[in-house]
């Protein structure tokens, strides 16, 4: 399969883009969570580009092979904190909202908030949204995986 867009994005698209990658990253939540959930969403999407750009920064940002491995199955294994669990299990009800999933439920939302804080809320909240957004882009464009930002 070949990319159908040769073209970087448009630069006024790319500025508003960093600016909301800044005020992600401002919200205090640590890197290598933000990082998992990058990944999370981008798994479920199946998202190859977002995957394989997630891994090489979540690894920048200190992440071990044997965590990103076991992304997928984070709840079959013991190597994730029980605030990275309530990240990973916020990004995958707001990533499946389609036909009728509930969404984030109040059980899901009240778990990650006993962990995060409202700012780091909302930066892990727009990271969820940021991802779906590029993810849905790279699947219209047929991005191809090998590529990091």
């Amino acid at each position: 399969m070949e990319a159908r867009t040769k073209s970087p994005a448009n630069a006024d698209v790319m500025t508003a883009i960093q600016g909301l990658y800044k005020a992600m990253y401002s919200g205090g939540v640590d890197p290598r969570v933000q990082e998992l959930v990058h990944l999370r969403a981008s798994q479920i999407n199946g998202c190859s580009p977002c995957v394989f750009a997630g891994i090489a920064s979540a690894k920048k940002h200190g992440e071990t092979d044997e965590r990103l491995h076991n992304v997928v199955t984070w709840r079959e294994t013991p190597f994730f904190s029980e605030g990275e669990r309530a990240a990973l299990a916020l990004t995958e009800a707001a990533t499946r909202i389609q036909d009728g999933a509930p969404g984030v439920t109040d059980e899901i939302w009240e778990a990650a908030a006993t962990h995060f804080d409202e700012k780091q809320l909302s930066a892990i909240t727009l990271n969820i949204a940021l991802t779906n957004f590029f993810n849905r882009i790279n699947h219209t464009i047929r991005e191809q995986a090998g590529k990091t930002w």
